[in-house]
């Protein structure tokens, strides 16, 4: 068994570069915007209602889980949460 060694553990768990990338801009939006949400210190049904989604969907943001959210949705999210959203493209070379 040979040990590889990744940059990340997106990298780690995609099957390819552009997977793994959608996965990093994915969980960093999450997180702000679990960080955010939390900070609200409110009920999840408020928040729910400030973020214009369910209430399960709310559950299933602050529970972290990344595989029921599209890029374009969390977008969407921080943008209803008055988070600005800055993208920095860089050579990963």
């Amino acid at each position: 068994m040979t040990e590889e060694i990744y940059r990340s553990v997106w990298d780690a768990l995609a099957d390819t570069e552009q997977d793994a990338a959608n996965l990093k801009a994915r969980s960093a939006l999450l997180y702000e915007i679990r960080k955010v949400v939390l900070g609200w210190d409110v009920s999840q049904d408020e928040a729910a209602k400030r973020l214009g989604l369910t209430r399960p969907r709310t559950n299933d943001l602050l529970r972290g889980k990344l595989a029921k959210f599209s890029l374009d949705a969390l977008v969407n999210i921080a943008a209803t949460a008055r988070l600005e959203i800055e993208i920095r493209v860089r050579d990963a070379a």
